[in-house]
């Protein structure tokens, strides 16, 4: 079967990393499967990622906790070549508020997704982990051997949990290959500005609720907590253009299908290296864009972590991947996108 015809399913592809994910994996020759039950997207997106690609991915639309509606997609769909699982409620701080949701939602879909796998033999799988399953480290930057924390939230928990769920299965199934990649904040949109975050109703993420309140539709951007320890007192993070982030995706693909892994379940961190503050990124912000950021400071957030960055260098030698866009020019890309689903000139 050559590259055109490899068939990768791509849950929660509708999404944010996951729309960007497909538009990279159709560039790469690969043919994407889209299952989303659009509760944190839209149907637009599809077309979207015509234009992009020329090409409109198949879709299904249904929630992967029905395991009777994925054994049917199974059905449907034959000779899928990989998963790359997306799917997950992802909010820090909504997991602190509805616990049981996140357990369900975020643990029921890969349970799901590995009887399929194993049922119809597919043989890899991409995890869409997340650095919140180190918890607060002690030391920085981390590395994929860096121990594990307890989770600072029920979201960091799932991600924990995933990872344990994957690393059992596939060590009694070795036929199943798996990676998963551990995002650090994934931030910015397409250079086309046709595909971006849009988090329905109020964001989580600071990125869109920045630009949503340049752009008028938020009052202010609040900035939680101004006493961490860290330089400026605003919690520290390591943000990682969303295009750059999808490409290592397609990487992660490759090798599994070319069998080119050290063991049938590897660990890659995914960010920059740099830590940057909540402050830093208002900043750049304005220096990007030349629009002043109307922000104040308020009491910190439950959940969240003081700092944490990563050491890349096992995925940059590894995968020959590199985080490659800066700061500056993946806020102007989420300011772009901001402007054009909004109409403002």
């Amino acid at each position: 079967m050559n590259k055109s015809k490899k068939r990768v399913l791509v849950t929660g592809g509708t999404g944010y990393i996951g729309s960007h994910t497909t538009v990279e994996l159709i560039n790469a020759g690969y043919e994407p499967i889209i299952i989303d039950n659009l509760s944190n997207s839209s149907i637009e997106v599809l077309d979207n990622i015509e234009k992009i690609t020329g090409i409109k991915p198949s879709f299904e639309q249904f929630d992967i906790t029905d395991l009777k509606k994925l054994e049917a997609f199974f059905e449907k769909y034959s000779e899928i070549e990989a998963i790359i699982h997306f799917a997950a409620n992802k909010a820090v701080g909504e997991s602190v508020q509805k616990p049981l949701m996140y357990y369900h939602n975020n643990l029921v879909t890969l349970i799901n997704l590995l009887k399929c796998q194993l049922k119809y033999n597919v043989p890899n799988i991409v995890f869409s982990s997340s650095c919140t399953v180190y918890g607060q480290p002690e030391k920085l930057p981390v590395t994929e051997q860096t121990p594990k924390q307890e989770a600072e939230s029920p979201y960091g928990n799932t991600k924990q949990v995933n990872e344990e769920i994957l690393i059992d299965t596939i060590k009694a199934n070795p036929n199943i290959h798996g990676i998963a990649l551990r995002y650090f904040n994934p931030i910015g949109a397409h250079p086309t500005a046709l595909i971006g975050e849009l988090p329905l109703g109020v964001p989580n993420c600071l990125v869109p609720f920045l630009t949503q309140t340049v752009a008028g539709i938020r009052e202010q951007l609040s900035v939680f907590g101004s006493d961490y320890n860290t330089p400026d007192g605003t919690a520290i993070r390591d943000y990682i253009n969303v295009v750059d982030l999808s490409k290592a995706h397609v990487i992660a693909i490759e090798r599994l299908i070319e069998n080119k892994g050290k063991s049938n379940f590897e660990i890659f961190n995914l960010g920059t290296g740099n830590g940057l503050s909540v402050l830093d990124i208002v900043n750049g912000f304005e220096k990007a864009t030349g629009i002043k950021v109307n922000h104040k400071i308020v009491d910190r957030r439950a959940g969240d972590v003081e700092q944490i960055w990563a050491n890349t260098s096992y995925a940059n030698q590894e995968l020959g991947w590199k985080a490659e866009t800066s700061i500056e020019a993946t806020l102007l890309s989420a300011w772009n996108w901001e402007k054009n689903i909004r109409g403002i000139k």
